[in-house]
């Protein structure tokens, strides 16, 4: 089975109005295109200061959810709306949760991003997302008529344990919707985001914001569709754009059986599988 999937790539900022038109403009765009699968960037909805978050913070049937299920259903595809702030009742602080839809417009899953991003690097950027972030527990691998869906978000990345639970847990994709500094994103983007899908022998569909952002410093960008082997099969331009490819889980099978390093994990309680 084959199906074309999308990564948009967006600047996100604080106008969360603007924003969300952006994001419906690429994800009907992307759906012209025949893409079944479309996934946007982490904090796609609004990017702000760290003190306006709480403000921003929605639940998971607030009106930008509410806004994906409604384009999921009526261009009947499925859709991973990257991430938004959500709302924790009783807290100043919020989720950083991703929600995949499907056609029907009903919510597959929701992931609340585990790893949070705090580094303070003097004199060039300090980002601390724990000031305004809650971190979430839960390893998430969505059922879908496309294969198993695990998702991840941004800094996850760099935790490989997560995505190989997610690969136990049957995951033939992966997603990571973000927004990497241009810094470590130069240095580390595509070689760990190629690793992850190597490692892991699935598809990785990574959407990304670009650019400059609130926060005064550049995102990476670099959205791109990896294969099992590692093949960058997509890849956005340094603008807003849609990275297309064909994913192919016969074409994944062939990959982990010609090369079935999956069966052969000794350690970190994979042994067995």
């Amino acid at each position: 089975m084959a199906f074309l999937a999308a990564a948009i790539q967006m600047n996100g900022g604080r106008d969360k109005g603007a924003n969300l038109e952006r994001a419906e403009r690429l994800i009907n765009e992307a759906a012209r295109r025949g893409a079944e699968f479309v996934a946007l960037p982490e904090v796609f909805s609004w990017r702000g200061r760290r003190d306006d978050a709480p403000a921003q913070a929605e639940d998971l049937d607030g009106p930008t959810l509410t806004l994906m299920a409604r384009l999921a259903r009526d261009l009947k595809l499925f859709l991973l709306a990257g991430s938004i702030y959500e709302r924790i009742p009783g807290q100043a602080r919020s989720h950083n949760t991703s929600v995949l839809f499907g056609p029907d417009g009903a919510r597959l899953a929701v992931y609340r991003k585990i790893h949070l991003f705090d580094v303070d690097l003097p004199g060039r950027v300090t980002v601390r997302e724990s000031d305004a972030m809650l971190s979430g527990s839960e390893v998430v691998c969505a059922d879908t008529p496309l294969g198993k869906v695990g998702m991840t978000i941004c800094y996850d990345l760099r935790f490989p344990e997560l995505y190989r639970q997610l690969a136990f847990a049957g995951a033939s994709i992966v997603t990571i919707p973000s927004a990497f500094t241009f810094p470590t994103g130069e240095a580390h983007w595509e070689v760990l985001v190629r690793a992850r899908a190597i490692e892991n022998q699935c598809y990785v569909i990574a959407p990304a914001q670009f650019g400059p952002n609130v926060h005064g410093f550049a995102d990476y960008g670099n959205s791109m569709i990896v294969d099992p082997w590692g093949r960058v099969i997509a890849r956005a331009a340094d603008r807003e754009d849609i990275a297309v490819a064909a994913i192919d889980l016969e074409y994944l099978q062939t990959v982990r059986r010609n090369l079935p390093s999956l069966t052969h994990v000794r350690l970190s309680g994979g042994h067995g599988h």
